[in-house]
Formats: C-alpha cells, structure tokens, sequence
C-alpha cells in the first residue's frame, strides 16, 4: 500500500511546486514587461491571449504526435466554460483598475469562502470544523500582508463581485469536466485553450484600450519585450497545465488555500530581487498564512481518514447482505453435484 501511494504523493508534490515556480515566475516576468521601468506593455488582456494561443499550440502537437488523447466533451460545456473563463480574466483586470490594491486583494481572498459555499450549492459538498478553521487562519494571514488602503465604488465592487463569481465557478468547473467526462487536465486545457485564444485576442485589444487608454498597435516592440514576452507565454503553459492538473488532483478550496503560497513567495521574492519594502506585518501574515496551510492540509488529512472509516461499515455490510442473498437464491437452487465439484452451467 505505501508502495502505491509513494508516486501519488510524489506526483502531488510535482504538481504544487510547477503550479507555485510558473506563477511566481510568470508574476515576476510580467513585471519587468509591463512596469514603466521595464518595458511598459500594458496589455494584460490580449497578453493572456497570447498565453493560451501558445498553450493551445503545444496541445495541437501534443495531440499530432500521440503524446495526449483527445476526449470528446460537447461544444456547448466547452463554449460556457470559455465564457466563465474569459469573465474571470477580464472581471480581475478591471477590478485591479477600478479599486483599490487593498480592495483588490480582499476581493481575492473571499474566493475560498465563496467556492466552498458554491460546491455546498452545486454538489452538496460539507467541511470539516478543522478545514473551516485553517481557512479562516489563511485568509488573516494573507489579508495581514497584503490588505493595505482599502476604497470601495460600485462600479468597482461590481467587477469585483463578477470576477470573485466566474473564477470561483470556472475553478470548480475544472474538477467537474474532469470528472463527467473522464478526461485528463492536459487533455481538458487544450479543448478550452483555442476558445480562450480566439476570442482573447479578438477583443483582448479593445478591453486594452478601455484600461490603459493605449493601443497594442502603437506599441514599439522591442527585442527585450519580446523576450519576455515568449518567457511569459511558456511560463503560462506550465501555469495553466499545473492548474487543471492540482484542480482535478484536489479540488477547487484546496487550489485557493494552498495557492496563496505564491502570495508569500512573490512578496518574498519582491523584497530580494526588486527592493520591495518587507514590514514587520507583512513577516508576521506571511507566516500566519504558512501556518494556515499547514493546518489546512493536517485538517485535510484527518477528513480523509474520518470519511474512510466511516465508509468501511456500510461496505462490509452490503458484502454480508449480499453473501446472504447470494445463499438464500444462489445455493439453494443450485444442484448439490454442481455445488461439490464446482462447476458452473453456461
């Protein structure tokens, strides 16, 4: 048995850490291309567009060369979930425009309560008085080091409330297809990437011009932006690949709580590569957040071994259940010399 969950656990822990280097790394990239004193590119929307075109580019090859199956899922599940997917991205964009970076970031942070209540609605899904407990530690200590002014303005909690309910909901959506239709998260990520490209880079460009009141085509392009640029797109594949995968291993609250470790990481790595200030409050709810994860994954556990034992009962049960059916109708209508030798008609 421990054999067996070795490569599980492993693999695990392979997904986490590609999930948590790609989006530290894709954050610090997009850094340096789109702050003043890097390169200025200030098209965050069609970048993403970039981001799946790229992503739908290695699933096409990885479907030529027979590295990945192609599943069939319905148009229609992969059209809404493109939609979902696309209302997150721009909801997030325009919430950071319209509000502030302390509202910004609260807004981020009640995506772990609204997921777990939109699984309670959607599949009946309860938690634990432990789990409860770590996420609400998580949320703190995150808000601790990151939550700084805080303004709000309808228009500004309007997009926030729109962005909160879309990524909350494309999140769960990764499990569920998974799941309904038995399709591997790579597999999944290339039927929905070619959507999210298209439709992106078609108006990624005039929401653009709506945030930054600039156009991509006036942008003089650069051999270092494109450099980062191409660096940014193959970070995303990772990104985006690890995402489906940690979703479809775990699930949607788990993906939240243990992904605000890239919170910790980025503003660790800020403070060393970009000269960031690091205050005492922000040490003091980076660590509170770790602690809130660890909890997390301890509460985790305990559930899982809870659900197990329970679940042993009722199988033994239906096993004896079945034994008796099995004398009563089976054996007792069966010839005696079929019975002794044992065999079996048919």
């Amino acid at each position: 048995m421990e054999n067996e969950k070795k490569p599980s656990a492993v693999s695990d822990v392979r997904a986490w850490a590609m999930n948590v280097i790609s989006s530290v790394g894709i954050i610090m990239a997009n850094k340096q291309l789109m702050s003043n004193k890097g390169y200025a590119f200030s098209f965050a929307t069609t970048l993403t567009g970039f981001h799946f075109a790229v992503t739908a580019l290695v699933g096409l090859v990885s479907n030529a060369t027979g590295y990945s199956a192609s599943k069939h899922v319905p148009m229609w599940e992969l059209l809404w979930f493109s939609i979902v997917a696309n209302m997150s991205i721009t909801g997030m964009n325009f919430s950071l425009m319209l509000n502030s970076v302390g509202f910004y970031q609260i807004s981020k942070l009640s995506m772990i309560p609204v997921v777990c209540v939109m699984e309670w609605i959607l599949h009946n899904k309860h938690y634990s008085r432990e789990v409860k407990m770590s996420v609400v530690v998580v949320v703190i200590g995150v808000g601790v080091c990151t939550v700084t002014d805080v303004k709000v303005n309808l228009k500004g909690f309007v997009c926030a409330s729109l962005a909160v309910l879309s990524t909350s909901l494309q999140q769960i959506s990764i499990g569920s297809l998974q799941k309904k239709y038995s399709i591997g998260s790579f597999e999944l990520l290339s039927k929905t990437a070619p959507i999210q490209a298209l439709s992106l880079l078609v108006f990624g460009p005039f929401i653009d011009y709506y945030l930054s009141e600039k156009l991509i085509t006036n942008y003089k392009i650069s051999t270092g932006a494109t450099l980062f640029i191409l660096l940014s797109c193959s970070l995303a594949v990772f990104c985006n690949v690890s995402q489906y995968l940690c979703i479809g291993r775990f699930s949607a609250v788990s993906f939240q709580v243990l992904g605000h470790m890239k919170t910790v990481c980025v503003l660790t790595l800020g403070w060393l590569l970009f000269d960031s200030e690091l205050t005492f409050q922000n040490i003091m709810g980076m660590l509170l957040a770790v602690v809130g994860m660890v909890i997390y994954s301890w509460a985790v556990e305990i559930e899982k071994k809870s659900n197990t034992k329970t679940s042993l009962p009722h199988m033994k049960n239906s096993l004896t259940e079945e034994e008796i059916r099995l004398l009563k109708d089976g054996v007792e209508k069966t010839p005696l010399k079929d019975v002794e030798l044992g065999e079996s008609k048919g």
